[in-house]
């Protein structure tokens, strides 16, 4: 019987210097390598769809809509005395305006990963820290004046339908 709890103490004994030194030893190297920008510490935020007149020659053209995601710092984001979707919006307005040459109605003449460029790296620099790592794009998509005003005449003539439809007296079939 003594010899048989010498063996479970023996085991037990070497079970725990096994796990002691296996956690001195990784301990010494490291867990493992700090998270890559885009696997983890984070934040992903979502702007509502912003939306930019154009105007040229004193006259509105346009519209640029964009709703995008930015990857920010959630301590560096939290500092922050004005919310981040306000300055990511003027950051999008001041680009626009401030660019010029931009042609919408010719898709190959804009340079999205310029666009995003520019907002990460103006937002960075009026923050003052590295806040926004990466701007990504969920949706764009430009309407000319004359799309938004053939827009306009469908909904009117479909909402008139369905208004006639409803003030129809209803006659059931024989």
């Amino acid at each position: 019987m003594i010899k048989f709890f010498a063996a479970a103490l023996w085991i037990c004994a070497v079970t725990l210097g096994a796990v002691f030194y296996s956690f001195q030893a990784a301990g010494e190297r490291g867990v493992g390598e700090p998270p890559k920008p885009m696997l983890g510490g984070l934040d992903y935020v979502k702007t509502d769809i912003i939306s930019v007149p154009l105007v040229r020659d004193a006259k509105i053209d346009g519209y640029f809509l964009t709703k995008l995601v930015y990857t920010v710092e959630p301590d560096q984001i939290k500092k922050l005395s004005i919310p981040a979707p306000a300055i990511i919006t003027d950051q999008v307005y001041s680009y626009l305006y401030s660019n010029p040459q931009i042609d919408f109605t010719k898709k190959d003449t804009i340079d999205l990963e310029a666009f995003r460029k520019a907002i990460r790296e103006t937002v960075n620099a009026r923050v003052g820290v590295e806040l926004v790592h990466d701007v990504l794009i969920d949706q764009v998509n430009f309407l000319s004046k004359d799309e938004i005003r053939d827009n306009a005449i469908r909904r009117r003539k479909t909402a008139g339908e369905t208004a006639q439809a409803m003030t129809k007296p209803f006659q059931p079939e024989h």
